[in-house]
């Protein structure tokens, strides 16, 4: 994992042509198993936001991936350039009936800082940008409101972006529940539900 990487300046990268990015910004037309239930958030380095994810009861899938970008199938290097406009973001997968969408807005404000532009602590760049993207009328409701409510709270403008869902692309499998396999010192972290040890961000 290059640092420079995790802090936006990356090397490399290839141009989005215009049918890519049509690709791109089309909806995210993946189907959640039977009674389940997709949500999506970006709120910094994908790894720590996974594995906070991973631990609420009633997520039954998580995975770190890139979308909101205008290149078709980026990778990791594509995305840390900046010229793609891809976001870091974690697809949950939830049962409604043990998950409100409510609880997951809420770890999502408590799990990063949404009045920083592009960044959050050390990571810098347009990937690393506070968004909630929505799957339906009722999650977009939701979390306008849940962003109404946390705005009162806060002395500084909130600037998390809010959007429908688009095409996602599953991230590398390295970067899969990286700090519950052990990130980068080899200590792995709990994934347990209701966990509430800290999590050390790269591991």
């Amino acid at each position: 994992m290059s640092w420079l990487g995790k802090l936006g300046f990356g090397l490399g990268g290839r141009a989005a042509t215009e049918a890519s990015s049509a690709i791109a910004q089309g909806p995210d037309d993946d189907v959640p198993a039977v009674g389940q239930e997709f949500a999506q958030f970006g709120a910094g380095c994908f790894w720590s936001v996974e594995l906070a994810f991973q631990r609420v009861p009633g997520v039954s899938r998580t995975e770190v991936g890139y979308s909101q970008g205008t290149l078709h199938e980026p990778t990791y290097e594509d995305v840390c350039t900046g010229a793609t406009n891809h976001a870091e973001v974690v697809r949950v997968q939830f049962d409604p009936r043990e998950c409100s969408y409510e609880d997951l807005l809420q770890e999502f404000w408590a799990r990063h800082d949404p009045t920083t532009v592009n960044r959050q602590g050390n990571d810098v760049g347009t990937q690393y940008r506070s968004g909630i993207y929505f799957y339906t009328p009722e999650q977009e409701k939701a979390a306008r409101e849940s962003m109404e409510k946390h705005q009162e709270a806060l002395n500084r403008k909130i600037v998390t972006e809010i959007l429908p869902a688009k095409k996602f692309y599953r991230a590398e499998e390295y970067h899969q529940q990286y700090l519950e396999k052990g990130g980068r010192f080899g200590s792995k972290q709990s994934a347990d539900k209701g966990c509430t040890d800290p999590i050390r961000c790269y591991g």
